[in-house]
């Protein structure tokens, strides 16, 4: 077991079993043992690889929507461009250099939020000299209009699961079993108050943090203007089933074999995070499919401009590149992955998003 586990196992055997989002914050954030607390997990060498790591060319269309966005506002103010668990800061660096292009003479100002000391040094290091200041919540962030992206960042908030039965829905848990060992279980009692229809034995997930922050950032955007863009894998309709899932070297893992070795995330619920955005007066845009959001926002025209000055071998790296950000087979990139935006009502339509 891990030291984190044993730490887990403890806590279980002194106050009896844990919800599926008290695991799942512990796992990833566990100030000493926790998963992002304690290592890089992105790329070959680590777990899993984002978009931004992929090509340079997510980043940058990025960066350019959020310039087109900024000019909406006629750029009477200083660009507060914010990115929460920013990763390697690439998606970062490679937006600020095509929002330079996208809207010269704006003044910029970078801000990450980020709680892990070791991507924290990455990222000092990929930013440094552009101004960026770093934050450990969104409580920190300086007032006004903002341009806020979230690239696979709701997957990784905590989640609480819960299976109907004849006595209603019962809270799914994380216990010991007969040799100590982590075990999945269900409260003996039903959970009041949840009265969602479902068939015995479904699972239904609530992601709790993940709705409650979405509701916070729309409300900033209904108040003081800008837009956020959430980029996730996950689904556009409500639904059962256990989306929980582990992966520790690019490969499907027991997501409670390990505690603090293995990312832990779940497929996000885009109608949900809509409807908590719609709560708070904030205008929606989308959910679309990764694959349209980036095609529409010129993917192909800019990496026909760089093979304009590639080798062969880099050429087909690009169109690589495309094939694995835009595969719309099931379980590609391209339609697994959702985008999602949410804006004051300063705004009109967005680039890449169909209009109302």
């Amino acid at each position: 077991m891990t030291p984190l586990g044993a730490e887990i196992a403890a806590l279980i055997r002194h106050g009896g079993p844990i919800g599926i989002d008290r695991y799942m914050a512990l796992c990833l954030g566990h100030p000493v043992h926790g998963y992002y607390r304690t290592r890089d997990p992105l790329g070959v060498k680590g777990d899993f690889t984002t978009a931004p790591e992929i090509s340079q060319m997510f980043g940058e269309l990025i960066g350019a929507w959020a310039g087109y966005i900024h000019g909406q506002r006629g750029q009477r103010e200083p660009l507060i461009l914010v990115e929460l668990g920013p990763g390697r800061g690439t998606l970062m660096v490679d937006a600020l250099r095509a929002l330079r292009i996208a809207a010269p003479g704006a003044e910029i100002r970078p801000h990450l939020v980020e709680t892990s000391p070791v991507l924290r040094a990455v990222q000092e290091r990929a930013l440094a000299g552009t101004g960026a200041t770093w934050h450990a919540g969104i409580e920190t962030l300086p007032e006004g209009p903002a341009i806020i992206l979230a690239n696979e960042f709701f997957d990784c908030l905590p989640v609480r699961q819960f299976e109907r039965h004849a006595t209603g829905w019962h809270e799914r848990q994380v216990g010991l079993g007969p040799e100590g060992d982590l075990v999945f279980g269900l409260a003996p009692e039903a959970t009041p108050g949840l009265d969602a229809d479902g068939p015995e034995g479904a699972l239904l997930s609530v992601p709790g943090v993940g709705l409650g922050l979405m509701r916070l950032l729309a409300h900033r955007m209904r108040e003081a203007g800008g837009a956020l863009l959430a980029i996730d894998y996950g689904h556009v309709r409500p639904g059962f089933g256990d989306t929980l899932q582990a992966l520790s070297g690019h490969r499907f893992a027991d997501p409670l074999a390990a505690p603090g070795e293995a990312d832990l995330t779940h497929h996000v619920d885009f109608a949900a995070l809509a409807k908590a955005a719609h709560t708070e007066g904030a205008i929606v845009h989308g959910p679309v499919a990764q694959r349209d959001f980036l095609l529409a926002l010129g993917l192909n025209a800019r990496a026909e401009h760089l093979k304009t000055r590639a080798t062969a071998v880099q050429a087909a790296a690009i169109d690589s590149a495309v094939r694995r950000l835009t595969d719309g087979s099931r379980g590609g990139m391209g339609s697994l992955f959702k985008v999602l935006a949410v804006s004051g009502r300063d705004h009109g339509p967005l680039p890449g998003f169909p209009e109302a």
